[in-house]
């Protein structure tokens, strides 16, 4: 059943500024289908109209009143007990037209293709193959080598790395650049995330078990490894100083099938050297008989500033049936997606801040945030095995 919050998740020493009481926004369900075609919804301007829509499965459906949809590719629904073929969507303009096209990340070890944006024109989108084998469960969409486009950062069997595409050249595939060598790295590995670790302004990539250093000139050659054990199996991995001294911290869930969400506090030696301080948001072993707030198969994460007090929360939830109805840690308990708001307080610790945006939709493989109904605030999308939605944001009270 549904845990009651009892009390606030405290974790984590700061030296930061407190930034008062901002104001809690309130969210409205808008239920795009109840039918399960995705694990991951995303957004972009499909039309050029200046406000932003929503791709989820094979539709995309245009703001900001999200009634009227559109087709991408053949549509098809998937049975809840078992997968669909779209885990999570990430878009961009592939081709360089200035039209929003869509990536559909496919089930684990598959290909993903991108689909080209007619240009205002009805009927299904051409498809272009884009990669071979997109491994992991959680791959994540950012600019790893600084040309301002975004990579997908994933697996292949046997090794960890992130794609580019060339928008001069659309009909080729995208080029996987590995950082690793070869590993152990399958089509279900859990946990990737992206950031400058180490502060030398250039992005590293996270694993559940390390974290990988970029250097000054890739080559090709493997990155430098520096183990570390975040978590147990993570999904999206979020790099970010959250107690303000500078330095990059790690956010996770610890077991995305089961429980845990935790912190990683960088800590940097009198030498420069690196360690790390784990902090408890949720425990990863919580009290099954106790009424504190636990969520199972927290599968999806994002980053991002839900109350405008110019932090970044933390946006989660529980993925519904990840393995159907009677696999992982309590498949049938509401599948919420919450948010939980960081705090620094001037001498004393970091807080997060548990708020639930709703108790009857979850999250996939992938949520996603971002300004839909022009309010300054983020609202949230999900796709998953029991629909898709958004949760708009209201008026705070």
């Amino acid at each position: 059943m549904r845990q009651a919050i009892l009390a606030i998740a405290i974790v984590g020493l700061i030296g930061g500024v407190c930034l008062g009481e901002p104001a809690v926004p309130s969210f409205k369900k808008v239920v795009l289908t109840e039918k399960f075609y995705c694990e991951g919804a995303y957004h972009g301007d499909f039309n050029k109209d200046g406000k932003p829509d929503v791709v989820s499965g094979p539709f995309w459906y245009e703001g900001p009143e999200f009634q009227k949809k559109h087709e991408i590719r053949s549509v098809e629904a998937f049975d809840p007990n078992g997968y669909s073929d779209n885990f999570l969507t990430f878009t961009g303009d592939f081709n360089g037209d200035g039209w929003d096209d869509v990536f559909y990340a496919p089930w684990p070890g598959k290909d993903g293709s991108w689909y080209e944006n007619p240009a205002d024109k009805e009927g299904p989108w051409k498809a272009h193959l884009a990669l071979k084998d997109v491994g992991n469960e959680s791959p994540m969409w950012g600019d790893v080598d600084g040309d301002g486009r975004p990579d997908l950062i994933y697996n292949i069997t046997g090794k960890l790395g992130y794609a580019t595409y060339d928008p001069a050249k659309p009909d080729e595939p995208w080029t996987f650049h590995p950082i690793t060598p070869q590993g152990n790295y399958q089509r279900y590995s859990h946990g990737i995330g992206f950031g400058d670790v180490n502060g030398d302004g250039r992005v590293d990539i996270v694993e559940s078990g390390c974290w990988w250093e970029q250097p000054a000139k890739t080559d090709g050659k493997p990155w430098t490894k520096h183990p570390q054990k975040f978590a147990e199996a993570g999904a999206q991995m979020l790099v970010y100083d959250v107690d303000g001294d500078g330095h990059a911290d790690v956010i996770t869930a610890w077991h995305c099938h089961i429980y845990g969400l935790v912190w990683h506090r960088q800590v940097r030696g009198a030498d420069g050297q690196i360690t790390w301080q784990q902090h408890e948001i949720l425990p990863p072993k919580p009290d099954l008989n106790s009424d504190a707030l636990r969520i199972s198969q927290l599968h999806a994460l994002d980053l991002v500033d839900i109350n405008g007090d110019g932090l970044k929360d933390v946006l989660t939830g529980k993925r519904f049936w990840a393995h159907g109805p009677k696999g992982d840690a309590e498949p049938d308990a509401p599948a919420v997606v919450y948010w939980f708001e960081l705090r620094r307080e001037k001498g004393k610790l970091v807080r997060f801040i548990p708020h639930e945006i709703d108790d009857d939709s979850g999250v996939g493989t992938q949520v996603a945030a971002t300004d839909l109904n022009g309010d300054g605030v983020p609202d949230v999308i999900v796709g998953n095995k029991k629909g898709s939605f958004i949760h708009l944001s209201q008026p705070s009270k």
